[in-house]
C-alpha cells in the first residue's frame, strides 16, 4: 500500500488472530496500526501480549480506529454490534465481514450508509498460512477496495474473486471443507487401530498420508484423477479398496453433504435478513 493505513478487527478469535499475524508477519501493519477489540480481558490481555497490538474493549473506539474495519465475530452477534459500530463508520473505510451466510446488503441496510463493504469466506488453514479465502465485493465496493482487500489475506491465503452468489457454495467446499478431511482422517486411524496398531501409531499413519498427499497434489501439477490412478494398480490392494468405496456411494454421500453444507448456508443468509 501506496500510504500508511490502520486497521482494526471487532473480535479477536481464531480468525482474527490468524490475520492479525499474518499481516504482521508480512509487514503490512504494524502493531501501532491494528486494534483488536473484544469484550473478554482474559482475550485482550493474550493479543496484546503476543502480538504487540493495540487492543480496547470498546467495539466503538476500535471501529473509529480503523481505515479498514474486520468483522470477525459470530453471525449471532451481528445485530447488537452493528448498532453499535454502525453510527461510528465513516464512507471513506473499508469494512470486511468474515460472517458466514450474511449478505453484504444487510450489513448495509443496517449501517444505512453508503460503506464499501467486501464479503470474505477464508477458512481455518490460514492458521498456517496455507488458507483459501473468496472475496465478494458489496453495492459500494470498487476495484480499489477489492485490491485492498486481497492484499490483507494474502498474507495467509490464496485469494479469489466470485460473484457473491457463489458464496454459500465457496462456504460448503472450502469452509466447510477442512472438517471432511478430518472426518476422514479419523476413520483411517480408526481402520489402522482395528488392524491391530497402537493408537499413536496409527493416527501417525493417517495424518502422515493425509499431509504428504495433499502436498503432492499441489505440487505436482497433476489432477487428483491422474495421481489416484497412479496409484492403483489393476488388481492390486488399493483397487479393492476404491471398489469398496465406490459401490458404497462414497463420491455420492459427499456430493450430498456438500450440498446440505450450501443449503444450511443460504438458510443462514435467510435468517441474517430477518
Amino acid at each position: 500500500m501506496n500510504e500508511r493505513k490502520k486497521i482494526s478487527f471487532i473480535g479477536s478469535g481464531n480468525m482474527g488472530e490468524a490475520l492479525i499475524r499474518g499481516l504482521q508477519s508480512s509487514e503490512i501493519f504494524s502493531g501501532e496500526e491494528i486494534m483488536a477489540a473484544d469484550r473478554d480481558e482474559r482475550r485482550r490481555r493474550e493479543i496484546s501480549q503476543g502480538l504487540l497490538v493495540k487492543v480496547t474493549e470498546d467495539n466503538r473506539r476500535a471501529a473509529r480506529f480503523g481505515d479498514i474495519v474486520v468483522l470477525a465475530i459470530k453471525p449471532q452477534h451481528l445485530s447488537p454490534v452493528l448498532r453499535e459500530i454502525g453510527p461510528e463508520l465513516k464512507p471513506q473505510q473499508l469494512l470486511v465481514s468474515i460472517l458466514a451466510g450474511v449478505p453484504t446488503s444487510r450489513l448495509e441496510k443496517t449501517v444505512g450508509k453508503k460503506i464499501p463493504v467486501i464479503r470474505v469466506m477464508p477458512n481455518t488453514p490460514v492458521l498456517i498460512k496455507a488458507g483459501v479465502a473468496a472475496v465478494s465485493p458489496g453495492k459500494y465496493a470498487g476495484e480499489e477496495h477489492l485490491a485492498l482487500a486481497e492484499r490483507i489475506l494474502s498474507s495467509v491465503a490464496r485469494v479469489v474473486r466470485l460473484d457473491e452468489e457463489m458464496m454459500d457454495a465457496v462456504t460448503a467446499i472450502s469452509g466447510s471443507g477442512p472438517a471432511y478431511l478430518y472426518y476422514f482422517t479419523e476413520a483411517l486411524a480408526a481402520a489402522g487401530r482395528e488392524l491391530g496398531f497402537e493408537a499413536e501409531l496409527a493416527e501417525t499413519l493417517a495424518v502422515r498420508t493425509v499431509v504428504g498427499s495433499a502436498k503432492l497434489l499441489e505440487g505436482s501439477g497433476d489432477p487428483a484423477d491422474i495421481l489416484r490412478r497412479r496409484v492403483t494398480s489393476p488388481g492390486g490392494t488399493t483397487e479393492a479398496a476404491l471398489k469398496v468405496l465406490e459401490e458404497s456411494g462414497f463420491a455420492g454421500m459427499l456430493k450430498e453433504a456438500v450440498r446440505k453444507a450450501w443449503e444450511r448456508s443460504r438458510e443462514l443468509g435467510r435468517e441474517s435478513r430477518g
